[in-house]
């Protein structure tokens, strides 16, 4: 006798043998779709006017000046900033290595992780050369930018978050991120800048400037075109610069 299969779900054809499986058709995708492109940031890019007048004005301190220049001069992302340390730092040739943004760690041929990351390089100019030794005042190791209190008895730090010499923590985003905005608020807290404009900034002047394409991604470190066009946003005066040359050339 035969044994009944009434009731024995059929093989789905997209899985041989595996039973149960229900035999559904992949949805088509229509031959117009296109992938999305990247939303326009909405962090503003600010004037070289702006960010030059906020870093001499004399309410603001040599930390702060140091940290908004290396910020600008650098286009780097204010986390990468905030966690150098004075070892990263060549302040002959005015460049740091940093851990970027999704950085992996370093494989062996075996597959094991390594502890160390792959790290990328950013650049300086004067105006943070000349800040860079009047913040460290002799430091030669320990974090950059550091607060001016030691970490509490009951708060874990790492080691590499603490200077050796005066035990003093490094400077936290929310603490940078606090101070900018005391010194650009105009209606009232949490109205001020935030540090990610200072590298929009620096992008859009560059670009204004004439800067190609290729040395933008190098400067931002981007991998894809489209993610460094969110960051430039030229100036209405830009703008009418360059609509200048569509002028009509005037007969002597």
């Amino acid at each position: 006798m035969r044994p009944s299969t009434r009731g024995t779900p059929a093989a789905s054809p997209y899985c041989p043998g595996w039973p149960g499986a229900a035999s559904h058709t992949a949805p088509a995708v229509p031959a117009w779709a296109k992938r999305l492109t990247a939303p326009d940031s909405q962090t503003p890019a600010r004037s070289k006017t702006a960010i030059d007048r906020l870093i001499i004005r004399r309410d603001v301190g040599v930390r702060e000046k140091t940290l908004y220049r290396l910020l600008y001069e650098t286009a780097a992302r204010a986390e990468e900033i905030l966690t150098l340390n004075i070892e990263d730092l060549d302040l002959t040739a005015r460049q740091a290595r940093v851990k970027a943004k999704g950085a992996h760690a370093k494989t062996r041929r075996r597959g094991q992780a390594r502890e160390d990351f792959v790290l990328e390089t950013v650049y300086w100019d004067a105006g943070a050369a000349r800040l860079l030794p009047r913040l460290l005042k002799g430091r030669t190791r320990g974090p950059v930018f550091v607060t001016h209190r030691r970490p509490g008895p009951g708060k874990v730090v790492s080691p590499r978050d603490v200077c050796p010499d005066t035990s003093l923590a490094r400077l936290s985003y929310g603490q940078a991120r606090a101070l900018l905005d005391e010194h650009t608020a105009l209606n009232g807290p949490g109205t001020g800048w935030d540090l990610h404009e200072f590298r929009h900034s620096a992008l859009t002047h560059l670009g204004e400037a004439g800067t190609s394409l290729l040395m933008l991604m190098a400067k931002s470190r981007h991998k894809k075109p489209e993610n460094l066009r969110r960051y430039f946003k030229p100036s209405p005066d830009a703008i009418a610069e360059i609509t200048s040359l569509l002028a009509p050339r005037t007969s002597g």
